[in-house]
């Protein structure tokens, strides 16, 4: 098989494997998107808590003991 012949047989291939669609492909999906759930809450406040936190036990862990 020639390779005209070849890529012919894919693109028909490919073609017939598009169906039906109601003219441009739902690529980004904006009625999921704004029918979807609340976003989450920035976790930022209680990551920079934690880590001030892991610092000030780092801190206390380095002190000497008498």
């Amino acid at each position: 098989m020639t390779r005209p012949t070849a890529l012919a047989l894919i693109l028909a291939a490919l073609a017939a494997c598009s169906g039906g669609s109601d003219g441009y492909p739902a690529l980004v999906p904006t009625q999921t998107i704004l029918a979807g759930r609340a976003p989450e809450p920035d976790p930022a406040p209680d990551l920079t808590a934690r880590g001030d936190a892991l610092r000030a036990r780092a801190d206390a862990l380095r002190t000497e003991m008498p």
